[in-house]
This record gives structure tokens, C-alpha cells and sequence, in this order.
């Protein structure tokens, strides 16, 4: 249930709404736009029947949300949210935010000279992983903090954001000492107790479709983390499983626009993912783009035949910064920048 607010609503109004919600064991969330704020309810909304809220000084209207998602949906906030990540970086608004770097965290020296080349061709944000979840147990698992410690070096050196995955509910306090985005891999997607968690945190959170999950599975996890708290939730569109098998997943191109339709949540693109072989990670980086993206979050690696993870779709320097070129020119054609 959402509560629109009238305009030039006192403070003393909204408290007292806020007070009676929780008297009835709701729970009330406020979304200030530019002219309305709305107070979105989660509960037993059975027991404003007996308190219909229409009567309260300062309420224009009471409405029902119709989707199961309810604090992410347009419904609930409809102007796009712009996230704040850090160091004047804005990911929702105007530019396109790019993101850069290894699947995995290796070396300190190639992290740090990785870092250097997401920077010079405009990256702001540096990717890699620190944890990697691999399907074979026996495959290279990651740095754990020794890796996150290379990241927070070469943010130090570039002054490059760090987004990077979290696993584990356990790691949380890493994260907040080292990244300043956690990101939730696509097979954590509905991993409630980790959402819940990084709910709590007061970093921005990226959060990856899951292979095998629909839009609504989708927007229903991002709810999950919004609920708790954390209002700053990115959304990731990497691909799902279809029966096409020439590559790795098959990107849901489609999904941008439904997304823009349907939540105010930023939206990412990962074309490394669905694409599996780097010839193909540009036209899928620039399609991104061109169906209204707010960042593009692409793998990069100076020599993909020493990489220790997913090398075959890893982008090379110079192809990387031809790409980035080729989305600044869609970008402008559409109104954007990068």
C-alpha cells in the first residue's frame, strides 16, 4: 500500500502518520520526490480497514500496489532513482557509468596496471573478484582479503571506485572496510539471508539477474535488500539459459526497457557473461547502451591466456578502449553521456 502525501505536508503530518503505522505493527518507508511524498507500508494491511488513513491531515490519497514488489516499483517511486557510489560518481542520472577490470584479482601487479587501463580509457569504476564462486570445487577460488587489499591499493592509485562480490554473510565487514559497491553474484540472487545482510550495510549493492530467474524474481530479491534499509540497489542484466548454446547465456536485451518500466532502480549491463568469447562482448556492450543502460560492466585482461578465470571473454586493452569510444558516440545519439 502506498500513502501519497499532499503538497506543503508539515513535518508534525508525517509524524504523526509515521507514529500510527507503527502502532499497528507496520512498517512505514518514505519517498521524497521533487512535488509529492509517498510512504510505502509493508504488513498486515488488513488493519488499516479499521483506520482508514484518508481521514489523517495531510493524506491525499491511499493507494494499493498491484505488483508483488512494492518499495522498488514505479508505483511506489516513479521518477528513476540516481545512486550516489562515491567520489562524485552517479549511477541512474544522465552519464553511463563503466565499469572495468578482471573477473578474478590474480596479482598485485597486474591488478594495479589493470586498473591503469580501465582509468585511461574512462572507466570509473574498478571490477574483480576477490571471492569467486566457481562450479568445480577444484578451479581457483579467489584471494579473499589479500585480493580486496590489491583493489583498495589501486583505488588509492587511480582513485577508481571497487565493486567486487560478496559471498558470504560472514564477509560483510571485509566489504565494508574495502569496497565501496558489494555485489551479489548471479548465483546468490535469491540467497535471502545474503540480501537481508547486505540490506543492513550502507553500501551500494549490485545485484546480478540469476540465470535461470524472470523479471519478477528479479525485482522481488532487489526488494528484499530495499526493505532493510539499503536503498541504494543497483540492477544487473548478465544473461540467462535458453536453449541457445553458441553463447555462454543468452543477454536479455529486452529486459532494460521492462526494467526502466516497471522499477525506478538504476540497471547495469554485463556483456562479458552472456557473451563468452570476446568477439562478441562489443556489439553486446554497445546494444546496452543504445536500449538505455545506465553502466556497462565489462572484463578485462592484458594477456587472457594467463588468466585463472573466464580469459576467453576478457577484453584486451586496445579493444577495450575502441569500445568505449564506440558507446560514447551512442551515447551522445541518445541524449547520454559516458
Amino acid at each position: 500500500m502506498i500513502i501519497v502525501l499532499k503538497q506543503g505536508v508539515s513535518d508534525k503530518q508525517v509524524a504523526h502518520i509515521l507514529a500510527k503505522l507503527k502502532e499497528l505493527k507496520l512498517k512505514p518507508l518514505i519517498s521524497k520526490g521533487v512535488e509529492r511524498t509517498v510512504i510505502g507500508v509493508i504488513g498486515d494491511e488488513s488493519k488499516l480497514r479499521v483506520q482508514p488513513l484518508e481521514a489523517f491531515a495531510g493524506v491525499e490519497k491511499v493507494m494499493a500496489v498491484q505488483t508483488p514488489y512494492k518499495m522498488v516499483s514505479r508505483e511506489f517511486h516513479d521518477k528513476a532513482s540516481e545512486i550516489k557510489l562515491g567520489k562524485g560518481v552517479t549511477i541512474g542520472g544522465n552519464k553511463i557509468v563503466v565499469m572495468a577490470g578482471p573477473c578474478t584479482i590474480e596479482t598485485r601487479a597486474r591488478t594495479l596496471a589493470l586498473a591503469e587501463v580501465a582509468k585511461k580509457s574512462g572507466a570509473t569504476v574498478l571490477r574483480g573478484g576477490a571471492f569467486k564462486p566457481r562450479t568445480s570445487p577444484y578451479d581457483f577460488q579467489g584471494l579473499g582479503e589479500l585480493g580486496l587489499k590489491y583493489l583498495a591499493e589501486a583505488r588509492k592509485k587511480t582513485g577508481l571506485l571497487i565493486v567486487t562480490e560478496m559471498m558470504d554473510v560472514r564477509d560483510l565487514p571485509l566489504f565494508e572496510k574495502y569496497a565501496d559497491i558489494i555485489q551479489i553474484g548471479a548465483r546468490n540472487m535469491q540467497n535471502y539471508n545474503l540480501l537481508k545482510e547486505v540490506g543492513k550495510s550502507h553500501k551500494p549493492v549490485l545485484l546480478k539477474r540469476g540465470m535461470a530467474n524472470t523479471i519478477q524474481d528479479f525485482l522481488m530479491a532487489a526488494e528484499y535488500i530495499y526493505t532493510q534499509g539499503n536503498h541504494s540497489v543497483i540492477l544487473c542484466e548478465r544473461g540467462i539459459r535458453t536453449f541457445e548454446t553458441t553463447t555462454r547465456f543468452s543477454l536479455d536485451i529486452g529486459s532494460i526497457p521492462v526494467l526502466k518500466s516497471k522499477t525506478h532502480l538504476p540497471v547495469v549491463v554485463d556483456p562479458s557473461h552472456p557473451a563468452g568469447k570476446r568477439a562478441y562482448v562489443p556489439a553486446l556492450a554497445r546494444a546496452g547502451v543504445a536500449a538505455g543502460a545506465d553502466g556497462i560492466i565489462v572484463e578485462i585482461h592484458d594477456n587472457p591466456e594467463e588468466a585463472v578465470c573466464d580469459g576467453p571473454q576478457a577484453l584486451l586493452p586496445d579493444m577495450f578502449a575502441t569500445l568505449m569510444e564506440e558507446m560514447r558516440r551512442i551515447a551522445v545519439a541518445i541524449g547520454r553521456q559516458i
